[in-house]
């Protein structure tokens, strides 16, 4: 186990035959990871532009935009190596349910949106280090799939930090917790595919 899985807060851990269905069509993750990290690079500048009120989320939010844009253009490197092409976005069903439990309201929708993408991350970490231990054919993507681990573990911890900034510990934690129960829900609920979610 990395040090990436013993610190995350998952409430359910990602079945093994995952990996078996990537490694099956590996073309087709590595096109669905590409849409993930230029979606997640896109939602963290969405951040500063909703609330540049909130001086300590921007230049986070700006640094981790800027590391998922480099994310992608790593991965758009590997899919034009294999000569693989840009197919439209598929819908992400994983991320539409969660999306679904976005409370209205500023704050709440604010500390939801917060939490909800802290969630997304500390899967892709899972997800990620998961890959990267079965990848056997190929060592660099396979220390490629172990680094992007290493680093989306940071990434929840951004949301997760920016979130107790602003609100009190134990309404972060305890809706956190109640997230994080439904994340278990939603994935358990949903058919394995080659993609990250």
């Amino acid at each position: 186990m990395s040090l990436c899985e013993e610190t995350l807060p998952l409430k359910s851990s990602t079945d093994p035959q995952w990996v078996d269905v990537v490694l099956a069509d590996l073309d087709h993750f590595l096109l669905d990871h590409a849409a993930c990290e230029r979606k997640a690079s896109a939602l963290a500048m969405s951040m500063v532009v909703k609330y540049p009120d909130r001086e300590a989320l921007l230049e986070p939010m700006i640094c981790l935009a800027k590391e998922e844009l480099a994310h992608f253009h790593e991965v758009f490197l590997i899919i034009s190596k294999r000569k693989l092409q840009f197919v439209p976005d598929e819908k992400d069903l994983y991320l539409n349910k969660l999306l679904k439990y976005v409370r209205h309201g500023r704050e709440d929708h604010f500390l939801d949106r917060l939490l909800i993408s802290s969630i997304v991350e500390a899967r892709g970490c899972e997800r990620f280090s998961l890959l990267g231990r079965a990848i056997t054919d190929d060592q660099w993507l396979s220390d490629f799939y172990l680094r992007l681990g290493r680093e989306e573990a940071g990434h929840y911890k951004i949301f997760h930090r920016i979130a107790k900034h602003y609100f009190p510990t134990i309404v972060v934690e305890e809706r956190f917790s109640e997230l994080l129960e439904i994340e278990s829900d939603i994935l358990n609920q949903l058919p394995m595919r080659p993609a990250v979610h």
